[in-house]
């Protein structure tokens, strides 16, 4: 590389001084990757103790270990499960074993290439209305982050309720923002591990919005049971068609909404998410932004993309790709050690909880060149190291709709950039916070000018 370097995009401050439990807890409590030691983006693992003992793996062989060869011996953690099984039950996010398998083996063929390509004009209708409202806010900052939620929240709709009526989307909507709002906050009670029924202080006040989404949804996948739909089948038609293929176990009213909310809660966030952090590395970097737009015109010629235009469009995969690397929506997870083990030549101890900070992995200099820089021709050659990228975790848990998310960013982007050219705004520079997911706080502040 020549020249003046460019500047790099927005980091989070990772920590250079050791921290006690209550510091710990008030950090996590602000943005939970804030407590990732700034030696885990160089070393292949860090251990201490803050309250219990933790280790914080960064080689991709140990977590190779952790998601794949030793899956039963790490369950998700406490933690995890207090924070989301009020809103999703035992769902496939959650369970674990067994209950996990049968589930994740009925769900997965409404996921198949096929399907979700039969989807896809869902996304290229939604990236239209997008385009329109973009267009009719005119020459003024628009919220992206905002744009972006609207946008996901009504392909995952479409996809799972198209054509009922009667499904109140915005009371849906409504209660999945207050729940990941108040949800996200961690409490001490779950560093400790205090069992569910201990309540939480910050959690009880969204307990209403989350019994109105599960309500809504159960009168939707009834009245869906009785009248199957003769047209492409959406999300839910495949799930109450699903079959586990062992067991012939088909999922009962409370098993579909548990995992039909999952789907809506994960589908439409984080997806969002990716594709805020995409538009503002794009008005970033006009450089990058030049070269994803001259492959769009080539390929689309002015109109939206489709399904079947995602193959053709590497530069705009790139780009996604690079922005979850970045800004993975997933930036830390956590298991807990059920037996005793060894990773990187360290012993692990039952009931360690062992951290797989993805944030700290996707710019770990051991792994990659650079890695705080904004570079999607890094994504043009050689893949990386399997388990060197994380932004859908891997193993048998690796996320059910991880090809769904991509063919949607694809299609949005490609899209958007067809008809607007992107800049930043003077003072508006996202913060990247995680509380559940890795968000960019105070929004996306861009201006959006029409391509003649």
């Amino acid at each position: 590389m020549t020249g003046t370097p460019k500047p790099l995009p927005p980091r989070v401050p990772l920590v250079t001084q050791p921290m006690g439990l209550w510091q710990s807890l008030q950090t996590a409590r602000k943005n939970i990757l804030a407590i990732i030691p700034d030696i885990a983006t160089r070393q292949p693992m860090v251990s201490g103790k803050t309250g219990k003992r933790w280790h914080m793996v960064m080689d991709p062989e140990a977590i190779r270990q952790v998601l794949l060869e030793k899956l039963d011996d790490y369950p998700k953690s406490l933690v995890t499960k207090n924070l989301l099984r009020p809103a999703i039950g035992d769902s496939l996010f959650i369970a674990e074993g067994a209950h996990w398998r049968w589930q994740r083996r009925a769900a997965a063929p409404a996921f198949s290439h096929r399907n979700v390509m039969n989807l896809a004009p869902v996304m290229t209708r939604a990236a239209e209305r997008s385009a329109e409202r973009i267009a009719a806010a005119g020459p003024r900052a628009i919220n992206f982050l905002d744009e972006m939620v609207s946008l996901t929240f009504d392909v995952i709709s479409d996809v799972t309720f198209s054509g009922d009526e009667g499904f109140d989307r915005g009371a849906v909507h409504k209660a999945i923002d207050s729940y990941i709002a108040e949800a996200g906050k961690l409490s001490l009670f779950d560093i400790l591990g205090l069992p569910d029924w201990v309540p939480r202080p910050a959690r009880v006040f969204s307990t209403g919005g989350v019994k109105q989404m599960k309500r809504v949804a159960d009168r939707a996948i009834e009245a869906r049971a009785a009248r199957r739909s003769e047209e492409v089948p959406d999300l839910l038609d495949l799930l109450l068609a699903g079959e586990d293929p062992e067991t012939k176990r088909q999922m009962n009213i409370s098993e579909l909404r548990d995992n039909l909310l999952t789907f809506i809660v994960a589908g439409h966030e984080t997806t969002a998410l990716t594709l805020a952090w995409s538009l503002y590395l794009l008005a970033f970097d006009q450089e990058v932004q030049d070269k994803a737009r001259a492959e769009v015109q080539t390929v689309l010629s002015g109109r939206a993309a489709t399904g079947e235009d995602v193959a053709q469009l590497p530069y705009i995969r790139q780009i996604v790709d690079e922005a979850l690397r970045l800004y993975p929506p997933a930036g830390m997870v956590s298991r807990t050690a059920l037996a005793k083990d060894t990773l990187c030549g360290r012993e692990i101890l039952p009931g360690d909880t062992v951290i797989l900070p993805i944030y700290a992995l996707h710019r770990n200099h051991q792994l990659w060149e650079d890695p705080d820089r904004f570079d999607p021709d890094r994504w043009s050659g050689d893949k990386p190291e399997r388990y060197a990228y994380l932004p859908f975790g891997d193993g048998p848990r690796i996320c059910i709709g991880a090809s769904f998310a991509i063919q949607e960013a694809v299609i949005v982007l490609a899209t958007l950039l067809s008809r607007f050219r992107f800049t930043t705004v003077a003072g508006k520079v996202p913060d990247p916070v995680m509380i559940i997911t890795l968000r960019p706080e105070g929004g996306v502040w861009l201006e959006a000018e029409p391509i003649a």
